[in-house]
């Protein structure tokens, strides 16, 4: 499927507390509430995409991420797992789905988005946690992708730190 197969609705009007984040920072707070839908409802990645599109909840994002990040996240959600499971403190399983979303799209923009710097990807998923996630979720997911960032941008962090 391709993105000129999908059809925007007429979305709403954005509030105004939302129009000071960026596109990506918009388009992932977007992609994690599909990623949530895909793990809780156990349906397809083409039809949340097809669904946010129709109802307009894709305005002020970039498509194209969002698509990305949702399709390969769900895709590869038992691998990312494993990048980031070694610093857990309990089983994959039982971290909440939401704080286990957003760890996905931090390992998976740590590992295929090396043109966005490691602090602007754990910042971005703090930021996420923060908004989405647990009380307190966001020093714990810090945490954990700061470790995963020495192994997938080893040489990124030892030059910035």
């Amino acid at each position: 499927m391709n993105l000129s197969d999908f059809k925007p609705g007429e979305g709403t009007e954005v509030p105004e507390e939302e129009k000071s984040v960026s596109v990506r920072t918009q388009t992932r707070r977007v992609a994690l509430q599909a990623l949530y839908q895909w793990q809780v409802n156990h349906s397809e990645t083409v039809d949340i995409i097809k669904q946010f599109s129709e109802e307009g909840r894709l305005v002020d994002t970039d498509v194209a991420l969002f698509q990305e990040i949702v399709n390969e996240v769900a895709n590869h959600a038992a691998d990312l797992d494993e990048l980031y499971a070694p610093f857990l403190d309990r089983a994959v399983a039982r971290i909440d789905p939401v704080e286990k979303n957003i760890m996905r799209m931090g390992v998976f923009e740590l590992q295929n988005k090396l043109e966005i710097p490691y602090r602007v990807v754990i910042n971005e998923s703090v930021e996420l946690a923060k908004r989405f996630g647990a009380e307190d979720s966001h020093k714990y997911i810090n945490g954990i992708l700061d470790k995963a960032a020495e192994g997938l941008r080893s040489l990124e962090k030892t030059q910035t730190d």
